[in-house]
């Protein structure tokens, strides 16, 4: 029998984090092992109660709820984080692909979306998923000037660095990009700064945005489970 998916909640809002725990708890394939309401609990409650998947705010009482994410994902390479937030704006999303979490969900989502999150972000950690990804991606590239053309982009990526391009959009993490592709982390590192500049981009999803307006990668992006 599969064991069951252990919890934290970080919610700086109690009764937000009281319904998120009830919820969550409710569902006979997760367990809450932890819950607190403060960025500077959430290190110490991970260490201790070392839940497979972190459910935290974006906004928190005493920090930035994806900068914790961050200081998380450097600290636990395994651990499943979703980011569960009021604010669902692009900017916010793209900031949480580029933090490294699992998966982003709008408290405004469907029970099933967010039971569905913590499902994705325990088997698949290094991964992004958002609902409204391909269409936020879609939005800003309508509005981001091309100043490149396929010809000279296209043609200038290797094979190798199509792949790396291709991985990116999956929303794979460097580390994992690493291990799928056999090589070592710093190797992958140089191919992402090599797509990076041939692209003109300074981030993930600027390199995506690109690449999509080019037409090296389709919308066809990880959807909800």
């Amino acid at each position: 029998m599969q064991s069951s998916i252990k919890v934290v909640v970080v919610d700086g809002h109690t009764l937000t984090r009281y319904g998120l725990v009830r919820l969550v708890g409710a569902d006979a394939d997760i367990t809450i092992v932890g819950e607190c309401g403060l960025a500077a609990e959430a290190a110490a409650l991970v260490a201790t109660a070392r839940p497979d998947v972190v459910v935290l705010d974006v906004v928190l009482p005493d920090a930035d709820g994806l900068q914790l994410a961050r200081e998380l994902r450097d600290r636990h390479g395994e651990l499943g984080i979703v980011v569960l937030t009021a604010q669902a704006e692009d900017d916010v999303l793209f900031r949480a692909l580029e933090t490294g979490v699992s998966a982003f969900v709008g408290k405004t989502a469907p029970n099933s979306e967010v039971l569905g999150a913590i499902r994705h972000a325990a088997v698949a950690a290094a991964s992004f998923t958002a609902t409204g990804l391909c269409a936020a991606l879609a939005r800003r590239t309508q509005v981001v000037p091309a100043p490149f053309t396929l010809d000279r982009v296209g043609a200038a990526l290797s094979p190798r660095e199509l792949e790396v391009l291709s991985l990116l959009s999956t929303g794979l993490s460097v580390p994992a990009m690493a291990a799928t592709m056999y090589v070592s982390l710093s190797t992958a590192k140089t191919y992402v700064s090599r797509v990076y500049e041939k692209l003109g981009a300074t981030n993930r999803a600027n390199a995506i945005m690109t690449a999509m307006r080019l037409g090296l990668i389709t919308t066809e992006l990880p959807a909800m489970a």
